[in-house]
């Protein structure tokens, strides 16, 4: 939605300046996180400007994806579906969950975010207990990468199997 030449960067920069823009004309993220995980005005701003975007292409991407196979799996990758109130909009909604200090620490760790940085983000998100009130399914992410994969993989069955099931 924001990439270089695109409608949703020219807004992001019209809203929040040149400033907000890498060396190559791209969008500089961390310096974007920076400005709107500390400010909910701003924060709300930007979400005004994307969330019409993303949600008029996932709109277009599930209908072509019904009209190549009813029984598409379509998968939604929904950030704020919390925030939102956006559950009723999806047959099932899964959860990838951790607890707030493993967050953190990823953040931190994998991310490159300072730890004020990381509370700030995860604070400006629904809680875990709202998350875990809108899954129908739930995966635990406080394992391994492989732990991780194999319940991935336990889902995406159990989604396939739901989606042949109802043809």
């Amino acid at each position: 939605m924001v990439a270089p030449g695109t409608p949703g960067l020219q807004q992001v920069v019209e809203t929040f300046g040149d400033g907000v823009l890498a060396a190559d004309g791209s969008l500089d993220r961390p310096k974007v996180a920076g400005i709107v995980f500390n400010d909910p005005e701003a924060l709300a701003r930007l979400n005004g400007i994307l969330h019409p975007l993303i949600f008029a292409t996932m709109a277009q991407r599930t209908v072509r994806a019904g009209e190549h196979d009813p029984n598409a799996v379509v998968v939604n990758d929904v950030a704020l579906l919390a925030e939102g109130g956006l559950r009723d909009r999806y047959d099932v909604v899964v959860v990838v969950d951790v607890d707030p200090e493993t967050q953190c620490h990823r953040l931190t760790d994998q991310r490159g975010m300072s730890e004020a940085d990381a509370r700030a983000r995860i604070a400006a998100q629904a809680t875990r207990e709202q998350r875990l009130a809108f899954a129908d399914i739930v995966i635990d992410n406080s394992g391994s990468l492989d732990d991780l994969d194999r319940r991935v993989g336990e889902v995406w069955d159990e989604l396939t199997a739901r989606a042949g099931s109802t043809s």
